[in-house]
């Protein structure tokens, strides 16, 4: 279903707004997803959510602003992985966005580079360390979107999300930094 709505809002524009959201450890961790992650969000074309939801009903919650692609991660319990799969993609215009809860984060981007290009993404969104994080490597991006209800200090003190800004010709990553 979501590679057809994307398909069809492909044809509509010359560039499409990713949102991107990891690590919503709802109820455990928050109660609910920010309000804030919904303004920041309200003019997406699609979402990636990658892992440590906690519960379903957060994919329910985005789908109200548009169509989400989700993986679950290391805290999701078996409801959630007998729904999810462990990696996704997507195609937005040429572009293969993956996306991963953790790809070998402990094991430095070597594994991630590794994955990135067995799959042939083009961008590999992650999550797990709620650390917020953009790094090109060479063609290759890589982002996390952080957490947008747990950082974990010291490194890390406001929650975050991301956006990508994908046009035909390139690709655009950025940390939106949310003031509750």
């Amino acid at each position: 279903m979501l590679n057809q709505e994307m398909a069809l809002r492909q044809a509509k524009g010359s560039a499409k707004i990713i949102g991107l959201i990891s690590d919503t450890h709802v109820p455990t961790r928050a109660r609910e997803i920010p309000q804030k992650v919904f303004e920041v969000f309200e003019k997406v074309d699609y979402i990636i959510h990658a892992g440590d939801l906690v519960d379903l009903t957060v994919i329910d919650r985005l789908e109200q602003i548009a169509p989400v692609l989700a993986v679950y991660g290391n805290m999701d319990g078996p409801e959630i992985r007998g729904k999810l799969p462990k990696m996704n993609s997507v195609k937005v215009f040429d572009w293969k966005i993956g996306v991963m809860h953790d790809p070998g984060t402990l094991f430095g981007v070597g594994k991630m580079r590794e994955i990135a290009k067995q799959n042939g993404f083009h961008v590999l969104v992650y999550g797990h360390t709620h650390h917020p994080n953009i790094r090109w490597e060479g063609e290759i991006l890589f982002i996390n979107p952080g957490s947008p209800t747990n950082p974990i200090p010291p490194f890390v003190t406001k929650p975050t999300v991301g956006l990508l800004t994908v046009f035909k010709e390139k690709i655009s990553p950025e940390i939106v930094t949310l003031s509750l």
